[in-house]
C-alpha cells in the first residue's frame, strides 16, 4: 500500500475510536456481548503475552459472525487433526459469533476481539499473541492487518473465501484501499471458480479452489430430534421464515394483507388464519437485537405470539411462534418443513442456506441471493431450493409444497443429498496449510 494512503485510512480509523466506543456502548444495551472486554478492540488484553517459548504456537482464526463461526467449527477440527497440540487463537467481531465461537475452545486456546484495524491496535495484537498463521474466513480483509502480517513474516491466508459481484464492485471503487490488501494476501483459497476469478482481479494470489466447507458442518444431531418430535405433534405443516432481516417481517404482513384483499376478512388476525389456517408460522429473525421489535409487530397486527423462550415443553398454540433463541438453528429446521430464506426477498444479498439443506429442510427463496450465489445455484439445481420472484409466490410455493407429500419428500431427500455431495473442504483447507507452513 502507498504510504500515504496508509497513514491517511489509519489517521481516519484513529480518529473513528471514540465513535466505536460509543457504537458498542450502544449496542451493548441491546446485546450485552458487546460491552465484554471491550479494551481487546484496542490491543490491550488480560491473557498473559506469547512467551519466548509459546510464539509461533498459536494458529489464529478470525470467524467475524455466527456463521463464520459455525463453519469454523469444522475447520477448527481438521486443523487440531493435522497440527496436534494446536493452540486456537480465536477473533470475532460480533457478539454473535463470539458466543458461538466459545463452544470452539480447548485449554490453552485463546478467544479475543478482531483489533480495530489501527496500526498501534494491530501491531499489540500480533505481537501479544505471535500467531505462526492467521486465517481470515470468507470475506474479512482489513488493510492494516494485512500489512502488519506481512511486515512480521506472518502467513495472513483468505480461506472459505467468497466474493460477490456487489462486493467486488464496492471494493474497485476504493482500489486505492482495497487492491493492495488482497495483494497483500499470503494465500487465497476460493469456494468457487467465480469468486477466484473476482478475487484475482482484485490483486488476491488464489492457490486454488477448494470448495465451501460449511458443507462439513454436522447439525446438532439432539436438537435436530429435538424438532423432528416436536414436529410429528403437530397437526399443521410448519412454514418457516428463517433468519429474516429487517423489513421482511413487514412484507409477510403484507402478504397477510394481499390474501384479505382476496378473501376479505374483518381483523388482522382473520387475515393470518386465512392463508396460515392450513398450516402454522414460525418466525425465526438473524438478529437477536431484533427478538422484541419482531414479537411486537406481530402483536401490533393483531396476532398472537408464542416465543421458544417461554417453552417449557413442546411449542404453544400461537398464530406466530417466534424462534428467540441463538444457537438453536437444527431444532427449528428439524421443526419445519419448509423454509423461507431471509434476506433473499430485500436486496440484502441472502443468508446461508446450507445448514438447512444439511437438516433435510427445503429452502424457498426470493431472487437476492448475491452473497451466497454458489450455493444457492447448487441448491436449486438439486432440487432441495426453489427461486421465486417475491415473498408472495415463496408463500404460496410453500404452501404447494406442504400441501403435496411426493413434491416435499423428494425436496427433503434432495437437500440431504446436496450436503453428502459437496463435502471435505474443511479438510482440504486444513491440509492446504499444512503444506503452507511445513512445505
Amino acid at each position: 500500500m502507498m504510504r500515504w494512503v496508509r497513514s491517511l485510512y489509519s489517521l481516519v480509523l484513529w480518529l473513528a475510536q471514540p465513535l466505536l466506543r460509543a457504537k458498542l456502548r450502544r449496542r451493548a444495551q441491546a446485546e450485552p456481548g458487546y460491552g465484554v472486554e471491550v479494551e481487546e478492540r484496542f490491543g490491550v488484553y488480560t491473557q498473559p503475552r506469547a512467551t519466548a517459548g509459546e510464539a509461533n504456537r498459536f494458529i489464529w482464526v478470525h470467524a467475524v459472525s455466527l456463521g463464520e463461526a459455525r463453519a469454523a467449527a469444522v475447520l477448527v477440527a481438521q486443523l487440531r487433526s493435522e497440527f496436534p497440540g494446536m493452540r486456537l487463537l480465536l477473533t470475532h467481531g460480533t457478539a454473535t459469533g463470539r458466543t458461538q465461537g466459545a463452544s470452539l475452545l480447548q485449554p490453552g486456546d485463546v478467544q479475543v476481539w478482531q483489533p480495530w484495524d489501527t496500526q498501534f491496535a494491530v501491531a499489540r495484537f500480533l505481537a501479544h499473541f505471535q500467531p505462526r498463521v492467521g486465517l481470515l474466513v470468507e470475506t474479512e480483509v482489513w488493510p492494516n492487518m494485512v500489512a502488519a502480517c506481512a511486515q512480521r513474516g506472518i502467513p495472513l491466508c483468505l480461506v472459505n473465501a467468497r466474493m460477490s459481484e456487489k462486493s467486488m464492485a464496492q471494493a474497485q471503487r476504493l482500489a486505492w484501499l482495497s487492491r493492495p490488501a488482497y495483494a497483500g494476501l499470503h494465500a487465497v483459497w476460493a469456494q468457487s471458480h467465480e469468486d477466484a476469478q473476482r478475487l484475482r482481479q482484485l490483486g488476491a494470489t488464489v492457490q486454488g479452489v477448494i470448495g465451501n466447507f460449511k458443507f462439513d458442518v454436522t447439525p446438532d444431531a439432539a436438537q435436530l430430534a429435538k424438532g423432528h418430535a416436536w414436529r410429528a405433534l403437530q397437526e399443521k405443516p410448519v412454514l418457516m421464515f428463517a433468519s429474516s432481516r429487517e423489513g421482511e417481517e413487514q412484507m409477510l404482513l403484507q402478504v397477510f394483507k394481499g390474501k384479505q384483499a382476496v378473501a376479505p376478512v374483518e381483523t388482522a388476525q382473520a387475515a393470518i388464519q386465512t392463508i396460515a389456517n392450513p398450516v402454522q408460522w414460525l418466525v425465526v429473525p438473524r438478529h437477536p437485537q431484533r427478538f422484541d421489535e419482531v414479537a411486537s409487530l406481530f402483536v401490533q397486527a393483531g396476532l398472537t405470539v408464542s416465543r421458544r423462550s417461554t417453552w417449557t415443553g413442546q411449542p404453544q398454540a400461537a398464530d406466530v411462534w417466534l424462534g428467540d433463541s441463538l444457537g438453536e438453528m437444527a431444532l427449528y429446521f428439524g421443526l419445519a418443513d419448509v423454509a423461507l430464506l431471509g434476506g433473499s426477498f430485500a436486496p440484502l444479498g441472502g443468508q446461508n442456506l446450507i445448514e438447512a439443506a444439511a437438516c433435510g429442510c427445503p429452502v424457498v427463496m426470493g431472487p437476492h441471493t448475491f452473497n451466497f450465489a454458489q450455493a444457492a445455484e447448487l441448491a436449486t439445481a438439486a432440487g432441495a431450493a426453489f427461486e421465486v420472484a417475491d415473498l408472495t409466490a415463496a408463500v404460496n410455493k410453500a404452501t404447494q409444497l406442504v400441501a403435496t407429500s411426493q413434491e416435499l419428500h423428494t425436496a427433503r431427500q434432495s437437500a440431504l443429498a446436496l450436503n453428502q455431495t459437496h463435502q471435505g473442504a474443511a479438510g482440504r483447507t486444513a491440509r492446504a496449510v499444512k503444506t503452507l507452513l511445513l512445505g
